[in-house]
């Protein structure tokens, strides 16, 4: 009995499943006949649906062209490749299909995308076998292809399972008695959790709950201490983060709070003396300058990630325009800058960004290089990605810092970082706009040899 009982469970909500999906995948595919996706796949509106039925499910959803190529995939792995099944080839028929996988625990449904003004047109015919669908004479403009998962179904009947022995060996009990006792045992744990959730809340604690009465309640509780551990994390970080401001902010103040002092407490001060002070103050106050714009600058890459102005720029002229600007400074610390381009790049960037990028790079290598020393920029590409690589002849960086280096306000030499004016937040900045643009950075170092720095970005810009 038990077996049977669970076994129905399964096909009923296998079924149910299937049907949600199924209604859910015919509006989708309404839409995208609305918005004209399988041409233009760019309607935020269908992808945030689509996003929202993969999460919904735990699953995948595929849209393929009537070409069989796929143009979107939710896990982003198979766009631009060739799907060829025997379902989707029927789908392509205007017969949709249903099938529930038991042995890897998912259902996959196929939907056929259908103009409606073509549905009157239709010659409906019965399905060759057991799977849902119709079959007709006009064709498909594309296929939903979607894949859900049942491993809350299978989980469910699990304790569904473990559950069902108590029950078949307690039925001869009061039924009435039963079913309070479990009640009460049953929402024990959750009032319990409850509890400890009201006393994170209120700041009374902020201990990770271990409630591992069911599963349900373990799983509850070990999502509740991740959010909780990211929570008390980003916490330290912002701790963190808020002393080192104050404390680079507070030192140019002191210092020119003693420059001052220094001369309020003197009589008769030489114009030498107070040109020299005021110099001092003025140096301080540009120091300070320097600091606020880089936060500045900081804070706005982190509140609008991925607000990119993105426009085609020839990279080729970008960074011989930054070198041309930087070269006084080069030419001041007797540094040669050399710049190698090895084909014509134009790619989808945001110019003041990129702008940015570069010259803080090729700034540092000037900065910490050595006399007589050489700063190399090479330019390169492939069919996705361009890299900048900016090599020099400097003081090099340690094995230990090389983790470190783009921390906010972190410094390898902080004595020589203030002499060339330095804030500690240059690579954090660099670092930020290199993943705004969906690129990465790496360093290779070796200290009194050199540094190179390394960045990859995609000629194409893809919004998230």
């Amino acid at each position: 009995m038990r077996y049977a009982i669970l076994h129905n469970y399964e096909q009923r909500a296998v079924s149910v499943r299937t049907s949600d999906v199924q209604n859910q995948m015919k509006i989708i595919a309404d839409h995208l006949i609305t918005y004209n996706y399988l041409n233009d796949p760019s309607s935020k509106v269908v992808d945030a649906e689509l996003e929202q039925i993969a999460n919904l499910y735990n699953g995948r959803v595929l849209i393929i062209g009537p070409d069989l190529k796929i143009i979107k995939d939710t896990y982003g792995l198979s766009e631009g490749k060739t799907m060829i099944s025997e379902e989707v080839v029927r789908c392509l028929k205007n017969q949709a299909s249903s099938n529930y996988d038991k042995e890897n625990g998912y259902i996959e449904v196929t939907t056929p995308i259908i103009n409606s003004a073509d549905v009157d047109n239709t010659v409906i015919s019965q399905p060759d076998n057991d799977d849902m669908g119709t079959t007709g004479t006009t064709l498909a403009q594309g296929v939903l292809l979607t894949g859900v998962s049942t491993d809350t179904i299978i989980a469910t009947k699990d304790i569904l399972s473990r559950k069902a022995v108590v029950v078949e060996a307690i039925v001869i009990f009061i039924v009435m008695f039963l079913a309070l006792f479990w009640s009460i045992r049953l929402v024990k744990p959750f009032e319990k959790m409850t509890k400890k959730i009201g006393e994170v809340k209120a700041g009374f604690t902020n201990d990770p709950i271990e409630i591992r009465d069911y599963v349900e309640t373990e799983h509850i509780s070990d999502a509740f201490n991740n959010v909780l551990s990211r929570m008390k994390a980003l916490d330290d970080s912002r701790e963190e983060f808020v002393s080192d401001v104050s404390h680079e902010l507070k030192t140019p103040i002191t210092s020119m709070k003693v420059l001052a002092d220094s001369l309020t407490a003197e009589q008769n001060i030489p114009v030498e003396t107070y040109r020299e002070f005021m110099t001092d103050m003025s140096s301080e106050i540009d120091r300070e300058d320097r600091i606020i714009n880089d936060l500045l600058s900081l804070v706005r890459m982190d509140k609008s990630t991925g607000q990119l102005n993105i426009s085609q720029v020839d990279m080729n002229v970008l960074v011989e325009l930054v070198l041309k600007r930087l070269s006084p400074i080069a030419r001041k610390r007797d540094v040669e800058l050399v710049y190698e381009s090895i084909r014509p790049v134009t790619a989808s960037v945001d110019e003041v960004k990129m702008t940015q990028i570069i010259t803080n790079l090729v700034e540092n290598a000037i900065k910490y290089n050595k006399e007589h020393g050489w700063v190399k920029v090479t330019l390169d590409a492939d069919h996705q990605f361009f890299t900048i690589q900016v090599a020099d002849s400097g003081i090099g960086i340690p094995e230990d810092s090389v983790n470190r280096i783009y921390e906010r306000f972190y410094r390898v030499d902080k004595s020589r970082s203030r002499e060339t004016g330095g804030t500690g937040l240059g690579l954090a900045i660099t670092r930020n706009a290199i993943l705004m643009h969906r690129g990465s950075i790496k360093v290779e170092s070796t200290e009194n040899v050199g540094t190179t720095f390394t960045v990859r970005i995609p000629l194409s810009y893809i919004s998230a």
